[in-house]
C-alpha cells in the first residue's frame, strides 16, 4: 500500500505470520516541484511506481526464500527485470509492428494501419491476462489484488477497517493500474496514428521514444476520471479499464483480506504521523 509520503508491505508467510515492513518515499516530486506538471507527474509516477513494485517483489520473495537460507541477489533481480523488459517489447511493440505489416497491403493509408497496430496491441494485452490468469500462483495474486481494492474502498467509504467491512466491497476500482494499461494501449493507437509513413525500424523506434509521452497522457485522463465518477461521460470511459479488471482481480479470501488491510493500517498510521510532525513543525516556526 503506497501513500503520499509512505508505502508499507505485509507479507503473510507459510506459518501464517505477518511481517510487516515500512518505509518513507523519497519521491522525487516532492523535491522538484516542476516534476508536479500536468503530463511530467504521470511519467515520474510511473517510473516510481516500477521501482516501488521491484522493491516489494524482492522484499516479499525474500521473505519467503528466508526459510531456506537463500535470498534473492541483486543480479537475479536484474535478470528478472530484463526478462520482463524483452517479454514487453516483444509482445506490444514487435508483435504488433509484425501483424501491421501483414495486413499493410489489405488496409488502405497509414491512418488505417497505425489503427489496426493499436487494436491488436489491446488485444495481445487481454490475451496475455487471460492466459496468465489460468496459473494458480497468478491467480492468488489477483486475489490478493482484489483484496488491496476492497480495502481501500472500505477506507473510502469512511468505514472501519475491518475484514467484514471489506468483503462487501466491489473488487473493482477507478485507479487501478489495470485500467492504466488499457488508457496506455488507447491513448498509443491514437499518437501512433498520427505518424506518418515509417520504415520498420523507425516505427519501432518511435514507438518505444513516445511511450513516455503515452505514459504522461494516460496518466492525466485516469487522474480526471477518478475524480469525475459522478457524470456520465467520465463512468463511461472508466468502463473498458474495470471491465479488464474483472480479469486481473479475484474474490479473495478472510486471509487475504487482513492483510490488505494491515498494510493499509500501516501506511494510514505513517501519514497521519507525518502530519502532526508536520503540523507541529509549522506550528514552531
Amino acid at each position: 500500500m503506497r501513500g503520499r509520503h509512505h508505502y508499507a508491505i505485509v507479507v503473510r508467510k507459510e506459518n501464517k505470520e505477518t511481517c510487516v515492513f515500512s518505509e518513507k518515499l523519497g519521491s522525487y516530486t516532492q523535491k522538484h516541484p516542476v516534476l508536479r506538471l500536468p503530463f511530467i507527474r504521470g511519467i515520474v509516477a510511473l517510473g516510481e511506481s516500477l521501482v516501488l513494485g521491484l522493491k516489494s517483489l524482492q522484499y516479499s520473495a525474500n521473505q519467503v526464500l528466508e526459510g531456506e537460507d537463500e535470498e534473492l541477489s541483486f543480479w537475479e533481480m536484474a535478470l528478472m527485470i530484463m526478462m520482463a523488459i524483452g517479454l514487453t517489447i516483444v509482445l506490444f511493440i514487435a508483435l504488433p509492428l509484425f501483424l501491421r505489416g501483414l495486413v499493410a497491403k489489405v488496409l488502405p493509408g497509414t491512418l488505417w494501419r497505425n489503427l489496426f497496430e493499436g487494436l491488436m496491441r489491446a488485444v495481445i494485452l487481454v490475451i496475455y491476462i487471460t492466459i496468465i490468469s489460468l496459473l494458480s500462483d497468478i491467480q492468488r495474486v489477483f486475489a490478493y489484488h482484489g483484496a488491496e481494492h476492497k480495502a481501500i474502498h472500505t477506507y473510502e467509504a469512511g468505514e472501519e477497517l475491518t475484514v467484514d467491512n471489506a468483503r462487501q466491497k466491489s473488487t473493482l476500482h477507478p485507479r487501478c493500474g489495470t485500467s492504466f494499461l488499457l488508457f496506455v494501449v488507447v491513448v498509443s493507437a491514437v499518437i501512433f496514428s498520427f505518424l506518418g509513413e515509417q520504415t520498420v525500424l523507425m516505427r519501432f523506434i518511435s514507438r518505444i521514444l513516445l511511450l513516455p509521452l503515452v505514459a504522461g497522457v494516460s496518466y492525466e485522463i485516469i487522474k480526471v476520471s477518478s475524480k469525475h465518477q459522478s457524470l456520465f461521460f467520465w463512468r463511461v470511459l472508466s468502463l473498458p479499464g474495470l471491465m479488464l479488471q474483472r480479469l486481473t482481480t479475484r474474490e479473495p479470501d478472510d486471509d487475504q483480506l487482513e492483510v490488505a488491510i494491515l498494510a493499509l493500517k500501516e501506511v494510514l498510521a505513517l501519514e497521519d504521523n507525518s502530519n502532526n510532525v508536520l503540523s507541529l513543525n509549522k506550528q514552531e516556526a
